[in-house]
Formats: structure tokens, C-alpha cells, sequence
């Protein structure tokens, strides 16, 4: 009940809605409730032998019946339209507060978490709510409203067959034990086909190399397996659901057998009118057939609280980084950056970075160079705030970035990658993403600062050119030049390079460089880097090791003290 209070209360702009489609159904239910009563009354006048002169009075209550059934039929078109209304923006609103929460959470969450998985719950698991609050929880208010009136009005025909008609109600009880069993599979279900989603994003991102190593036969096996495992979990469920349905329907014929056997016995004792019996006959179809509806709306129920449980669990996940009770919000600052004795590791025992220390002045360019695994990349990821340091602290013009808001931190940063990320749109569109507002004269200048502005106008459409999803239509060096003019036309104090020209050509090297250079000086560079030639000009170079600082200064002081910068140049000279 918690859970379902929890979900009702993203219904607040629809709760309107939600009111009229209940009213809607209590009239629906108070029709059905009152027709077997109308019927019973045109029995009895028939039954007692004055039919000519109450011709009007079964008109009347003809009439009265029609008006009825019109009412229901408006009701029950309320109700279905309203609540499905209502259950479909809530969805459209979980599914929203769902990414955005999905935003929110810090890069260690997805470290461990696929793709597929979660856009399983933003898409599948959501959409379980509709099912539950526009047909299984009103069906069970509705049934549920129908059973406790028909026994009142049972009791109040006569109290003996009343009670014969209760006796299975117990064993319907016990069969109604095997939901909890329907759920654990349903979730368990909801979670595999969560993993085959995961599994099908991976291959689709992977398919080039899935066609080139000749792994479809594998990649095919791995999708069966999933599949496969799905489908056994719903069996499973659904085997219980298939002992369900039938048990409650067979337990729910015994009360009619009852009163067949029962109900002529007690007329003659008692005197029960033929109309009673009809009324009592017709009530008793009103008592069961929701009781035996029960069963397959409980399965219902099941399902979409499945689904609930594995939303909330997503929500109930706190962000390891988040804004501090304290946090300002900084205006533009001038890009003076500075490490002081920072430490981190990404599991505990494990360090990565070891007492860093280091400053860049406002519009200088540093340079941090080393082997693979040594920590370079994690800097890049502390100074945006992905991770938070084990110890130690970074400042921005003298300011603890754990003291500015993260919108305000990150509005002083542009982050361009090794594995660069662009979207299924226009180059104008990608190259503008990170700026609000930008012109076609904006996105032009950062694109010639880039040196990516002869191949963009080289394309038939030019900045209106679609590049497919991730860009698939461009080289790798096409991509590192739009991800440099974005973060050119954003403008903003510090630019870090993450590998910027690791995995491209030499000549896409040198204009890399040449777009490098047009910005240096005008804001502040923090440049990683494999190859060295890339990074000669910076005014400060910082050559790491086990996590540690091994040696800094420019490039003529560092080869001239022949230790680990020079050695790396002279690999790299020779290779």
C-alpha cells in the first residue's frame, strides 16, 4: 500500500481526473447493484396474477431500467476515458522524473549498469502503471463494492441461503495465497527482459564488430539465452497464474450448486417467493463473477507493482555527488585552477592518485603526460566533479569546487574527449550543443578556430549535414574537430583535453594542433596527452607515475633533466 500511496502521489495534476473516473465507477456500481432489484419487482407483479392493470407499472420500471443502463453506459465511458487519461501522463511524468533523477546520479552508478537496463526502466517498467491504475485498481475497487452490497442484499433476502452462499469464500482465501508466488516471477521477468534489452543496445552500438570478428553465431546464442530465460521466468508465473484462474473458477460453482440444492429446500420451508429466488439467482451471478474476475486482476496487480518496486529502487539511489547545503553559485571566473595534495581511488584500497599537487594560472596551458593507468583521465574527472577526491581539494580562482553549485562549476568547464560523443542530428546542431543561443555566424567562427571548417562546407548540405548516430558518418578526426568547436563556442574558462589526438592521423594531428593552438592564451588549457608532440608548447608539463607526480616543469627543462618526460619523447622519437 505504501508503494501504491507513493505512485498516486504523482497524480496531483490529474487527480481531478482520478475523482470523476471513482465517482463514475461507484454509479456503475450502484446500477448493477439496483438492476436485479427492478427485475425482481416486474417478477413479482407478474407472479402476483394482476398483470393487466399493472402494465403501467412495469412500463415505468422498464423505463427506469433503460435510464439506468444509460447512465452506466455514460459512466463506464467516463470512466475508461478519464482514468486512461490520468494513468498515461502519470506514466509520461515517471518516466520524465525517472530520467531526470537517471541524470542526477554521479558517473560511479553506471559503472556497473548497462544502457538497456536502464532505458528498461525508464520504458518498461512504467509502463506496467498504466495497466495498474487504469483497469486493475478500479476493477478491484468496483469488485470488491459489488461483493460486500450483493451479500447485504443476499442477507437481507434470506440469511440462511446467505450464509450456504459464504462457504467456499475460505477456500477462495486460501487459493488467492498464490499472487505472492505470481510476483516474485513477474519482477523476476521484468529484470531478464531488462538484461536482453542491455544486450541488444550493446550489439546494435557493436554490430561493425560483431560483422568482423564473425561473432554472430555468439552474440545470436547470448540473445537466445536472455530471451529464453525471460520467457521462462513469465511461464513461471504464469503457471501459477493458470492454477489460479481455474481453482477460484471451480470454487465459485459450488456456491451456485449450493443454492440449487439448497434454495428449493428453504422455499418450501420458508415460503420464498419465485421473484426472491430470481433476484437471489441473479444476485449470486453479481457475487461471483467478480470474485473469479479477482483472480486474474490480482495477477494484474502483481505485474505493475513489480514494475513499481523496481522504479522506486531506482529513485530511492541518493547521487554520491550533489550540491552541498552551502554550495554558491559563482559567476565566470577567470580559469586559475589548482590541485592541493588530492587523493582517489576508485574502490577503497586501491588508490589512483597519491597527494597531487599542481596550479594553472588563468590562460595557461598544462600539459599532464605518463603512461597508461597512471591517473591522468581521473584528473579530468575530479576537476569536472564526476568524483569527488578521497582527500585533498581542487579550487578555481581560490574557490572549493565542492562550494559552487555543479551547474555553475561546470558552466566554467568544456570537456573534450579521446572517445568523442555527437548526436543523431545536424554538424550545427552538435557543434552548438553546448551553447544556448548560438548563431550560424557563432557556430562558423568556432568551426575555423577548429580547422573543421573546409570539410564541413565540402558537404552538400554543410551545417545542416546529418551525421547518423554517434557520428557514425565521420572519422575519428572529423569528430575530435566538432567536439573542439563545441567546446570553442562555449566559451568557457577552462578547456580540458582528454587524449584529443590518440586515434588520429598525423596531418588530423597537426591541425588538432593548430586548433590548439589558436586558443592557448585564451583560456586555460589542461591538455592529457600520449603524444608528446601535441603538448611541447605548454607552458607547464607534468609527467605522472604510480598515481604520483613524477617530475613537472616546460619541455626544454624536463628533457633536460633526462628523467621520465625525456625518456618518454625519445620512445617516441624512435617509434
Amino acid at each position: 500500500m505504501r508503494k501504491l500511496f507513493r505512485l498516486f502521489s504523482f497524480a496531483g495534476p490529474w487527480a481531478h481526473l482520478l475523482i470523476i473516473a471513482t465517482v463514475a465507477l461507484f454509479i456503475i456500481t450502484g446500477v448493477n447493484l439496483l438492476t436485479p432489484e427492478i427485475i425482481r419487482r416486474v417478477i413479482a407483479i407478474m407472479e402476483s396474477g394482476e398483470l393487466e392493470s399493472s402494465i403501467d407499472q412495469i412500463v415505468r420500471l422498464a423505463l427506469i431500467l433503460l435510464g439506468f443502463f444509460t447512465l452506466r453506459a455514460i459512466c463506464q465511458f467516463l470512466n475508461s476515458y478519464l482514468s486512461h487519461i490520468a494513468s498515461w501522463n502519470m506514466v509520461n511524468r515517471l518516466r520524465c522524473v525517472v530520467y531526470d533523477h537517471l541524470q542526477k546520479l554521479s558517473m560511479s552508478y553506471y559503472h556497473n549498469k548497462q544502457t538497456g537496463e536502464l532505458m528498461s526502466r525508464v520504458i518498461n517498467d512504467t509502463t506496467t502503471f498504466e495497466n495498474l491504475i487504469a483497469h486493475a485498481l478500479p476493477e478491484i475497487t468496483t469488485h470488491i463494492i459489488t461483493i460486500v452490497g450483493v451479500l447485504i442484499i443476499l442477507f437481507t433476502i434470506n440469511p440462511m441461503l446467505a450464509l450456504l452462499v459464504c462457504i467456499p469464500i475460505p477456500f477462495i482465501a486460501v487459493v488467492s495465497m498464490i499472487p505472492k508466488m505470481m510476483r516474485k516471477y513477474f519482477r523476476r521477468g521484468q529484470e531478464l527482459i531488462a538484461e536482453l534489452n542491455a544486450v541488444l543496445q550493446d550489439n546494435f552500438s557493436g554490430i561493425k564488430e560483431i560483422q568482423v570478428f564473425n561473432k554472430q553465431s555468439y552474440e545470436s546464442q547470448k540473445v537466445k539465452e536472455k530471451s529464453t530465460l525471460h520467457i521462462k521466468a513469465l511461464v513461471k508465473a504464469l503457471f501459477y497464474a493458470g492454477v489460479l484462474h481455474p481453482s477460484v473458477a471451480f470454487i465459485t460453482t459450488l456456491g451456485t450448486i449450493i443454492v440449487l440444492i439448497a434454495g428449493p429446500m428453504i422455499a418450501i420451508q420458508t415460503g420464498l417467493n419465485i421473484s426472491d429466488i430470481v433476484a437471489f439467482l441473479l444476485y449470486l451471478n453479481l457475487f461471483y463473477a467478480p470474485i473469479a474476475t479477482l483472480a486474474r486482476i490480482v495477477e494484474d496487480v502483481q505485474h505493475g507493482i513489480a514494475g513499481t518496486e523496481r522504479v522506486f529502487e531506482l529513485l530511492d539511489v541518493e547521487p554520491e555527488i550533489k550540491d552541498s547545503p552551502n554550495a554558491q553559485k559563482v559567476p565566470r571566473l577567470s580559469g586559475q585552477l589548482e590541485f592541493r595534495n588530492v587523493s582517489f581511488s576508485y574502490e577503497e584500497d586501491i588508490e589512483v592518485l597519491d597527494n597531487i599537487s599542481f596550479k594553472a594560472d588563468a590562460g595557461q596551458m598544462v600539459a599532464i603526460v605518463g603512461p597508461t593507468g597512471v591517473g591522468k583521465s581521473t584528473i579530468s574527472g575530479l576537476i569536472a566533479r564526476f568524483y569527488d577526491p578521497v582527500s585533498g581539494s581542487i579550487e578555481m580562482d581560490g574557490i572549493d569546487i565542492k562550494d559552487m553549485t555543479l551547474e555553475s562549476l561546470r558552466n566554467q568547464l568544456s570537456l573534450v574527449l579521446q572517445d568523442v560523443f555527437l548526436f543523431n542530428g545536424t554538424i550545427g546542431e552538435n557543434i552548438a550543443y553546448g551553447t544556448d543561443g548560438a548563431t550560424p555566424e557563432m557556430i562558423k567562427e568556432a568551426a575555423k578556430i577548429a580547422c573543421v571548417d573546409e570539410f564541413i562546407e565540402s558537404l552538400p548540405d554543410n551545417y545542416d549535414t546529418f551525421i547518423g548516430e554517434r557520428g557514425v558518418r565521420l572519422s575519428g578526426g572529423q569528430k575530435q574537430r566538432l567536439s573542439i568547436a563545441r567546446s570553442v563556442l562555449r566559451n568557457s574558462p577552462i578547456l580540458l583535453l582528454d587524449e584529443a589526438t590518440s586515434a588520429v592521423d598525423t596531418e588530423t594531428e597537426r591541425e588538432i594542433q593548430n586548433a590548439i593552438g589558436k586558443i592557448k592564451g585564451q583560456r586555460t588549457l589542461i591538455v592529457i596527452a600520449h603524444r608528446l608532440s601535441t603538448i611541447k608548447r605548454a607552458d607547464l608539463i607534468i609527467a605522472m607515475q604510480d598515481g604520483k607526480i613524477a617530475e613537472s616543469g616546460s619541455h626544454d627543462e624536463l628533457i633536460a633533466k633526462g628523467g621520465i618526460y625525456a625518456a618518454l619523447c625519445e620512445y617516441q622519437s624512435l617509434s
